[in-house]
């Protein structure tokens, strides 16, 4: 089979492997579509070492079509299309014995610590498959694992109609906890971001969201100005790697101060460097913050939200590639933030 191999960090090298052996009780699934994940982009850099163990295949937002069922697998057809939940619990620590199963003291996923979807088969349990209804394109199907994020951040944070939302960072993950949030509340939204092009994006697709570019405008002014003095109910940090800018507070500390009493923070953001923050703040609102980290079961949420069509995958995807140019895929994210939001690798060609 073909497969986008990691040999280096900055450089893939697409080659022909074996089809994965797959177990009795394992599902084989032929791969039709993969997504660039921000965490892709990192792992590429070499930022997830020493837990990636060159050289191996990335990967873990995909779909495809079931293509062979082991003796003992069960719940699915050859030919059914699905998604792939990547996550790998541990079932022994005590956030997995009581069923908190994002909080695992060992969590793994495919194509972080073990090979994963950049590749044209994988070998898996059913357990972590989700059928989705052929209504639904397989290139819309490889989002469904950070749709899940989206959604699990939502549940996390329990956003609930009414609410009014605002999220600091407008990438990948921003803009699915945007579309998210979306379904559940249609009060006043704000996305805050640096990068106009992403913004652009938001502005194209939800017209109704209140975009903020922090170099041009204060966003906890804004928000306040424009919520009635009142604050947002829920503000999600979704930023992660946040630039200084003079005049600004930092992104977290920003959704702190944009919130009304007894508000709720979300944090999704992994960045390694410590965010100052001044408590008080909070404990004046008597808010909460909470932490979100990947999904647990929200794919099902997200596969009935892409076929009742509220969603908006298209205004994600703004590229489809070959496997073939992922070395190229990797460069245009990179160097083009603003031009490129989701690309997709197309395992068929």
């Amino acid at each position: 089979m073909k497969a986008a191999v990691l040999e280096k960090y900055n450089h893939f090298t697409v080659m022909e492997k074996p089809q994965p052996k797959m177990k009795d009780d394992e599902v084989l699934v032929r791969i039709k579509f993969a997504s660039i994940c921000g965490s892709d982009q990192h792992l590429y850099k070499g930022d997830f070492h020493p837990r990636t163990k060159l050289p191996f295949t990335p990967g873990h937002e995909f779909a495809g079509i079931v293509e062979k069922i082991g003796e003992r697998a069960e719940g699915f057809h050859v030919g059914d299309h699905v998604a792939v939940d990547p996550i790998i619990w541990c079932g022994e620590c005590d956030a997995c014995k009581n069923h908190h199963y994002p909080a695992c003291d060992k969590l793994r996923l495919l194509g972080v610590d073990t090979d994963g979807g950049f590749a044209e088969y994988i070998s898996v349990s059913p357990s972590m498959l989700f059928e989705v209804p052929k209504s639904v394109s397989l290139e819309h199907a490889a989002l469904i694992e950070v749709y899940g994020i989206g959604f699990h951040s939502c549940s996390r944070s329990e956003v609930k109609a009414g609410d009014r939302i605002a999220i600091f960072g407008g990438g990948k993950v921003g803009q699915c906890v945007m579309q998210a949030a979306r379904t559940k509340t249609s009060e006043k939204m704000f996305v805050v971001d640096i990068v106009e092009g992403r913004l652009d994006i938001i502005r194209k697709s939800y017209p109704d969201v209140r975009t903020i570019n922090a170099l041009k405008e204060d966003p906890v002014e804004v928000i306040k100005a424009e919520t009635n003095g009142h604050g947002v109910d829920v503000a999600f940090e979704v930023v992660g790697h946040a630039e200084d800018i003079p005049g600004r507070v930092n992104p977290l500390r920003g959704c702190v101060q944009s919130i009304r009493g007894g508000g709720v923070v979300c944090v999704l953001g992994l960045g390694d460097e410590p965010i100052p923050i001044v408590f008080k703040e909070l404990i004046w609102k008597e808010a909460k913050i909470v932490a979100s980290r990947v999904s647990h079961g929200e794919f099902a949420e997200a596969i009935e939200q892409l076929g009742k069509g509220n969603l908006k995958p298209d205004a994600l995807i703004t590229s489809v590639l070959p496997v073939d140019k992922i070395q190229q895929a990797f460069d245009m994210l990179e160097r083009q933030p603003g031009k490129y939001l989701k690309i997709l690798l197309n395992l068929n060609k």
